[in-house]
């Protein structure tokens, strides 16, 4: 490799990036993993739900998911998981944004940003689905909010899920 130093950057001597060792292992597991079903179909999840709220129109979120899954050709497991997640919201939306507006103190789900709506509502109907362990489907919305929102989004959806896990008696 090449050795590329800008001396105004560098305080010290160049060194070759660290790069993961591939095929080693730790823990049985390698160190570059992929993404889990589970969570590439949280993401799918996350992408209909945020089509549906910029489109105003929750009562279409099954036909609007179906569009969003064609239009990206996701995988079939990953459809399964994130297509249970949409129809739970489907089902049950208006019971799911009443119990999350209770715990979000001054503040109304209508003034929230699409997408802190949307992980919110995700992670509501997965916790009612009651499949997945609660501290998994909470650092799962959280890293949600962060990598599509901001890391102020993040914090925001952490207290609030807490408080809402909290309520449903789950932690």
């Amino acid at each position: 490799m090449s050795n590329l130093r800008d001396e105004a950057f560098w305080d010290g001597p160049s060194q070759e990036p660290l790069l993961p060792r591939q095929g080693k292992r730790t823990r049985g597991k390698p160190t570059t993993k992929a993404e889990r079903v589970e969570t590439r179909g949280r993401a799918r999840a996350l992408q209909a739900l945020y089509a549906a709220d910029v489109r105003g129109d929750q009562t279409e979120l099954r036909r609007i998911a179906t569009t969003v899954f064609d239009d990206l050709a996701i995988d079939p497991d990953e459809r399964t998981f994130a297509s249970r997640i949409v129809a739970t919201v489907a089902d049950r939306g208006g019971e799911l944004d009443a119990a999350l507006a209770e715990v979000t103190n001054n503040w109304r789900l209508e003034r929230l940003g699409a997408i802190e709506r949307s992980v919110l509502r995700l992670a509501a109907a997965e916790l009612a689905r009651n499949e997945a362990p609660v501290k998994v489907v909470l650092q799962e919305a959280v890293h949600l909010a962060e990598r599509y929102g901001t890391e102020r989004s993040a914090r925001f959806v952490n207290g609030v899920l807490d408080a809402y896990a909290r309520k449903l008696g789950k932690l």
